[in-house]
């Protein structure tokens, strides 16, 4: 079955080639799906196109399919085309003409761009609670390990003396700033695409701004074209957003993985998150957050396929988006994994006591003698020279009694400024009041 079905068939190879994946991957859609047509025929019994008992009958229908998604029942069929086409049918084969009248004032094309926009708005919400379980415990593990000192580097050359709980607090910050890009993306998808129809608009006298409050949306797109050019660039917006988030959480990666080398042992995995090998008997890898790496690495090539299917193409809709799904619905997916995995992993990690204790790091604290030398009063280049005399002399023997006291330094993590800074955007979000409105559309 096909919404556009006409009076002769369609080649199988044909039809099976321009499917495609959808029938899989639109199961995701189902439940945005039965949402947008439970606002859109509340807006055409408000228009004369149903009457009050159609409706009722409609909505009481599509209703009970939503609690069939809900609970893993509904699939679409293998000759029907996509779930829009599976809706429709289910309501006819229920209700008869009553089910035809459904489509009334939308296109397909539409249709596509409201589930999507709301399956990528509840996405981005999974996303967000995935990532404040992550940056909760990062700040957990900043606060407890804030005096335990690390090498820092540059060059990956040693440095200048860190801590555990610095580079635990780098991250959790870093999420914010992610957390900020996400928020971004999510007020532009959280605007009202139906009633565009395949992009030029209807001559229904369709009210458009309802349909939005019913939807719980923030705001209308208002030009037709607009709404559909919406396609593709949507995408192209949560595909930066995971991307920016696959960096911060594959960088993390790298460090542990680095850090978990025998060479640097600042830290260990526990043996059963750890994988062996078939032939050293000692081995112990860190495959967990190889693969979390290796995930994320793949993330920061989102934006571009997106791009590359999307950037020549001309105003109106293209059968070349429906390839969108295909490349971004999986990677949504990976990224939550990685994120409930890292978070899992991070709290069993162990850390390495008293690391710079010995004489191997004792360069690490050159500027903080340095430092002493300007504080009593001797010229920063003066003193700079007099510490590298003592260095290439072999003389250097530092003090490693360490005093930072400005924000963000070792010694003031500004932990709780940084959480205040994560509560700030995350409930900018305003999830709650979406919930509540699609709740009361449910009802």
């Amino acid at each position: 079955m096909k919404l556009w079905q006409k009076a002769y068939g369609l080649d199988e190879k044909i039809e099976q080639f321009t499917v495609g994946q959808d029938r899989e991957l639109d199961l995701l859609l189902a439940p945005y799906d039965i949402l947008g047509s439970l606002a859109h025929i509340r807006m055409l019994e408000k228009i004369d196109l149903l009457t009050s008992g159609e409706l009722h009958q409609l909505t009481t229908t599509l209703q009970g399919l939503y609690q069939e998604v809900k609970v893993g029942n509904f699939s679409i069929e293998a000759n029907v085309e996509d779930v829009h086409s599976q809706i429709e049918l289910l309501l006819t084969q229920k209700l008869g003409a009553v089910g035809k009248k459904i489509h009334s004032g939308r296109s397909r094309n539409d249709q596509v761009l409201v589930d999507l926009r709301l399956y990528f708005r509840a996405e981005i919400e999974a996303i967000a609670t995935t990532m404040k379980a992550l940056f909760d415990q990062l700040q957990e593990l900043s606060e407890k390990h804030q005096d335990q000192l690390m090498p820092g580097y540059t060059h990956l050359q040693v440095g200048m003396v860190s801590s555990f709980g610095l580079w635990f607090g780098a991250y959790a910050e870093s999420l914010v700033d992610d957390l900020q890009l996400l928020r971004s993306v999510f007020d532009i998808i959280n605007q009202n695409p139906l009633g565009s129809a395949a992009g030029y608009g209807s001559s229904f006298p369709l009210q458009r701004k309802m349909t939005t409050d019913l939807l719980g949306f923030a705001d209308l797109n208002y030009n037709v074209v607009h709404a559909q050019l919406g396609r593709g660039k949507s995408e192209h917006f949560m595909a930066f957003s995971l991307a920016a988030i696959g960096h911060t959480l594959g960088k993390l990666a790298m460090d542990i993985v680095l850090f978990s080398n025998q060479n640097f042992s600042f830290l260990t995995l526990p043996d059963d998150l750890t994988t062996g090998s078939s032939i050293m008997p000692h081995k112990k890898n860190p495959d967990v957050f190889e693969l979390i790496r290796g995930r994320c690495n793949q993330l920061q090539a989102l934006p571009v396929q997106v791009s590359q299917l999307t950037g020549n193409l001309p105003s109106g809709y293209h059968r070349d988006f429906q390839l969108l799904k295909e490349v971004l619905f999986p990677a949504i997916s990976q990224l939550k994994d990685c994120l409930s995995l890292a978070t899992y992993a991070l709290g069993q990690i162990q850390l390495k006591a008293n690391l710079l204790e010995g004489s191997d790091y004792d360069f690490l604290f050159s500027v903080e003698e340095v430092n002493r030398l300007v504080l009593a009063g001797v010229p920063f280049r003066d003193a700079y020279h007099q510490v590298g005399q003592q260095i290439a002399a072999g003389n250097f023997h530092p003090d490693k009694k360490l005093v930072h006291t400005h924000e963000g330094s070792i010694g003031n993590l500004c932990t709780s400024e940084i959480k205040a800074k994560w509560d700030r955007v995350f409930h900018g979000f305003g999830f709650e009041k979406v919930a509540q409105t699609l709740e009361y559309l449910l009802r």
